[in-house]
């Protein structure tokens, strides 16, 4: 071929076609000849803008490789010239296949190159080159390390990035790189939650896990003090009966008393990031699910964590290989939030064609939901389970069962008795798991279950598995006083069969020896030694030496040691029942979802998962300007539109203006600020559309204050003016009470700001009597005020006004009794239900507890002992009261979170010298409080629940209940809702949310004048609808 000729000319024709070429001897003394320069001249050809000369050079290198010369110190050259111009191609597509390329051939000569294409890249125009280039970051990071402080400053540079596109690939590569670098979060924090919903599901897998261990590091943990869990504008609406009986003119000191307190107050960049991912729960991604509930587990508080129960029960509908992982997460917190998953119990029941991994851990999980209430259930499907033709399965169904045995002692003899019914059963595996679990169970009460040691003792004949042999003998010789006469047979019978036995056996046989030699050596002298000699002998040396340990100890010797006077001991000294536990129990140090969890090892690459501070980090480290880019073009003309009408001194008075002015300044003010602008969830959200609409109802609110010269009023008339502007946005009614989202912190910031104000106008002649100072003063039933019935008659279709009696919620049932005097020897104690917000928690039931004492001697020291309490159920004492004279009575206030169940919370009443076993059951009624709203708003919502969501029930009204005063006051006695405008007559309408989750309950009463009336209540609680339509019915038909 012609290139070798032309190859050899640019040496001045020195080599000739098969004549060795000049230098490439080292004898020849080439080695100090200018061959070490040779490949210069190509050098500068490839480094040249010439085309041709480039090519030529191209031409040569080729030729050179085709003879099996060395050209690797060309290889740079020749990247540069292939790559470099691929990456200027005008082709986006081009430009980032060419980083690619580069960026997968790993030979460390070409780090420069690539580290240059990557700066060059990540300042390019298309974002799918950026992406690229934040792809590229970490493969260069994992060939040369000594480049991570020019990638951070990359990485950094795409942190700042505004598009969802390159968002998850930058947070993959800082992840890879620089993940103990949480500084270069903090700027881009409210960005990055802003942005996750557009990002792609994998971006979004990768920010949230990221997020998760941020969050653990800049935030305070909302479990640390869960009975002062509040936000602030709900600390100013629930507040303090002090500040209630101090009247409206001590608002400003009751606002800097409230620090002293020290509650736990969320941070609204904590509370960003939970409401930005909730919705994230509905996507089409198992991955991103899963990873939205694992941040709610780590970071949410403990009555929101709930609300990822139902995504992952969707997700066990999807492939084997997702309900694998997903039941290894499900399964781990199950453990400490029980409750969460406690009303998808059927979910988890087991298919025949489950494969059999599937159906242990579905099993792990029946097993850990398993309580007092539902264990019947529970059993019955296990029993079902266990004549599974599978015999893994049948072998973890029967462990389950000891542990329900094990946990809920209401159960265990039942238990017991359905194990030892196993005992004759065909299978040998079934009989010997049975025998295994019996061990452990009798281990708790060995005195009562003589006889069933009997039983396992005849099994000996017939069970041939090593560990369901050994479990028996272990547990005759452990209790072998309360079978004296079968205990020596035993061992007459091991003995015989001692050299074919397993080893697990032979060491059971050797302990039984022993322990009966030491009981009835009269007996058993000779059968231990005929044991331990053939024990000595055996072939495995653990057994030899067992032998010969227990024949030092127990047979008396003339050298005999101290041990010996110890032997019984040692031996029959009493051992802790075992304790069963689930094998899910440790693993929550692992992030979940992460594969260290799964495999319940750390993997390489593994994050650990951060402890909470015990102090917050400073949150101004999050502030940063408003980019740019937020603001599009049409809400800068929507604002431009609105400035006529409102005039300049109303843009730049009042509190409310001046703090929706700076989005990302809102987010970092304090306490008193959010209260004040009357929306302390928006101090967190940075999309400028809400800012600009909160803005104008502000401004409008202020006018109408000028207008009437009543300040106090504004809170008020900002959530009247926002519920009469119904068309006014989609996000209009985040400052109504009727706002569709469902965190119950943000509700209730907004919904409750009404009754605030209500409750300052409280006459102070409705003050109650003073109570003792060790006991909580309780206020009466707030009333709806005269001026807020006006103002929302402008709201009804209607010509009638709204009367304040028919909007106010009605009084709950009367007293019912919690302890007869007769009971508690001289001590009466009722209760009831005041539907007042309890200023503990907003999410319990304030419960007034009376006592009366009866008796001739005073009872000292009333307190509340420690509560058993249902899984979610939870209980706030009221302070202990310390002494109750005779004939005195007396109030105090608890609080309960039902959470959203009528289930009972049972706990102690206790004095000093007694302890009274109570029980507290709420009407269903009693589990939810008023929400306000206008008929549009309450159209729009019962819209939203239908199917399974609405219950209907067709009544016939008696005469008597066909008043508006009569309808409205039933249906308020038996449910704490409030009433909703409406503009047809003969409709009545109710709404309220549950106080745990709250979730919106509706209720509409079509009373129509002919025919039967018709009762419908919207809820997704579907249980509390049903009981809800029972009780209304209920009321109005007597």
């Amino acid at each position: 071929m012609s290139a070798a000729p032309a190859y050899g000319e640019d040496k001045g024709g020195s080599a000739g076609p098969g004549e060795p070429e000049y230098g490439h001897d080292p004898a020849s003394g080439g080695i100090f000849s200018s061959d070490y320069k040779r490949h210069d001249d190509l050098k500068e050809m490839l480094d040249t803008n010439k085309d041709s000369l480039k090519l030529e050079a191209m031409k040569r290198i080729v030729a050179m490789i085709a003879r099996g010369k060395n050209a690797s110190d060309l290889f740079p050259a020749v990247v540069k010239n292939v790559a470099c111009k691929n990456i200027e191609d005008p082709n986006q597509l081009i430009r980032a296949s060419a980083l690619r390329v580069l960026s997968s051939i790993r030979v460390p000569i070409i780090v420069p190159i690539m580290m240059l294409a990557i700066k060059e890249a990540a300042s390019d125009m298309s974002p799918y080159v950026r992406k690229t280039a934040a792809h590229a970051i970490p493969k260069l990071y994992s060939l040369d390390s000594d480049q991570k402080d020019q990638l951070i400053e990359v990485i950094e540079k795409l942190l700042a990035d505004k598009t969802t596109l390159v968002a998850g690939s930058v947070v993959m590569a800082f992840e890879e790189v620089c993940p103990e670098r949480i500084d270069l979060i903090h700027k881009n924090y409210r960005k990055l939650c802003n942005l996750l919903i557009d990002v792609e599901e994998w971006g979004q897998v990768v920010i949230i896990s990221m997020l998760t261990r941020y969050a653990r590091t800049q935030f305070l943990s909302p479990t640390q003090n869960e009975s002062l869990l509040e936000e602030n504008p709900e600390k100013a609406f629930y507040g303090s009966e002090e500040d209630e009986a101090k009247g409206p003119g001590s608002e400003e000191a009751a606002t800097t008393a409230l620090p002293a307190r020290k509650p736990y107050v969320m941070d609204p960049d904590h509370r960003l990031l939970l409401r930005n991912t909730k919705p994230l729960l509905q996507s089409r991604s198992a991955a991103v699910v899963m990873a939205v509930a694992q941040l709610y587990f780590h970071l949410a508080p403990k009555a929101e964590v709930g609300v990822i129960a139902k995504a992952l029960v969707r997700l066990l509908r999807s492939h084997s290989e997702v309900q694998y992982v997903v039941l290894q997460n499900v399964a781990t917190m199950s453990i400490k939030r029980r409750g969460m998953f406690e009303p998808y119990l059927k979910s988890f029941y087991i298919r025949s064609t489950d494969p059999t991994q599937i159906k242990i851990l579905k099993l792990e999980v029946l097993t850990n939901l398993a309580s007092e209430t539902n264990i019947p259930t529970v059993l019955r499907e296990f029993q079902t389970y266990i004549r599974s033709m599978d015999k893994d399965f049948v072998a973890a169904t029967i462990q389950a069962i000891g542990r329900c045995a094990t946990n809920i002692g209401r159960v265990r003899d039942t238990c017991l008795n359905g194990l030892v019914q196993l005992l004759s059963n065909r299978d040998e595996l079934v009989v010997a798991e049975s025998v295994v679990v019996i061990k452990k169970l009798l281990q708790m009460q060995p005195a009562q279950h003589g006889e069933i040691i009997k039983h396992l003792a005849k099994l000996t004949d017939s069970i041939q598995v090593p560990m369901a042999r050994a479990s028996i003998l272990w547990l005759i010789g452990e209790y072998c006083e309360h079978v004296p006469k079968i205990a020596p047979d035993v061992l007459r019978k091991m003995a015989k069969s001692f050299t074919a036995e397993e080893d697990i056996v032979k060491l059971q046989v050797i302990n039984l020896a022993a322990k009966l030699y030491l009981t009835n050596s009269k007996q058993t002298k000779l059968l231990t030694q005929y044991v331990l000699s053939l024990a000595k002998y055996d072939q495995n040396y653990d057994i030899r030496d067992r032998a010969r340990f227990t024949r030092q100890l127990i047979v008396p010797s003339e050298q005999g040691g101290a041990l010996s006077r110890h032997a019984k001991k040692l031996f029959l000294a009493p051992k802790p029942a075992p304790v069963l536990e689930s094998s899910f129990k440790d693993r929550d140090h692992f992030q979940l979802g992460s594969l260290s969890h799964l495999l319940n090892a750390k993997a390489t690459g593994y994050q650990e998962l951060p402890d909470w501070p015990e102090e917050a980090p400073d949150p101004s480290v999050r502030n940063v300007e408003v980019p740019e880019w937020t603001k599009c073009s049409n809400r800068e003309k929507r604002k431009e539109k609105e400035k006529p009408f409102y005039s300049d001194s109303e843009g730049e008075s009042g509190p409310t203006e001046s703090a929706d002015s700076d989005p990302e300044s809102e987010s970092a003010s304090d306490s008193k600020s959010s209260s004040e602008s009357g929306s302390g969830e928006s101090s967190s959200e940075s999309d400028s559309e809400d800012q600009e609409e909160e803005k104008g109802r502000s401004s409008e609110s202020e006018q109408s204050e000028e207008e009437g010269g009543k300040r106090k009023m504004k809170k008020r008339k900002k959530v009247t003016e926002a519920q009469g502007d119904a068309s006014s946005s989609d996000e209009g009614s985040d400052s109504s009470s009727s706002s569709s989202e469902s965190e119950r912190t943000s509700e209730t910031e907004e919904e409750q700001v009404e009754p605030a104000s209500w409750r300052k106008k409280t006459p102070s002649s409705s003050t109650p009597t003073v109570t003792p100072p060790s006991v909580q003063p309780v206020s009466p039933p707030t009333i709806v005020s005269t001026s807020l019935a006006t103002d929302l008659e402008g709201l009804t279709l209607t010509d009638s006004p709204l009367v304040p009696s028919l909007l106010s919620p009605g009084s709950g049932a009367g007293r019912q009794e919690l302890l007869h005097r007769v009971a508690g020897e001289g001590l009466a104690v009722d209760y009831t239900f005041s539907r007042q917000p309890f200023s503990g928690d907003p999410h319990m039931v304030s419960v007034h507890i009376h006592f009366s004492n009866s008796s001739d001697t005073p009872i000292k020291g009333l307190h509340v002992g420690t509560p058993k309490l249902p899984a979610g159920i939870s209980i706030q004492e009221f302070p202990e009261i310390e002494s109750l004279a005779p004939g005195e009575s007396t109030t105090a206030v608890m609080g309960i979170n039902f959470c959203d169940s009528t289930q009972a919370a049972n706990f102690q009443l206790c004095t000093q010298t007694r302890q009274f076993y109570v029980s507290i059951q709420p009407p269903v009624g009693e589990l939810m409080a008023p929400v306000f709203m206008s008929e549009n708003e309450f159209k729009k919502e019962q819209g939203k629940l239908t199917g399974m969501s609405e219950i209907t029930e067709k009544l016939t009204l008696p005469d008597g209940c066909r008043s508006d005063h009569i309808v409205v006051q039933k249906v308020t006695t038996v449910a704490n809702l409030g009433r909703v405008p409406c503009g047809a007559s003969d409709e009545y309408r109710f709404a309220g949310r549950t106080l745990t989750s709250g979730s919106l309950v509706l209720l509409t009463l079509d009373a129509r004048p002919t025919g039967a009336a018709q009762l419908t209540v919207n809820s997704e609680k579907m249980v509390i609808g049903t009981m809800l339509v029972k009780d209304v019915v209920q009321a109005l038909t007597q």
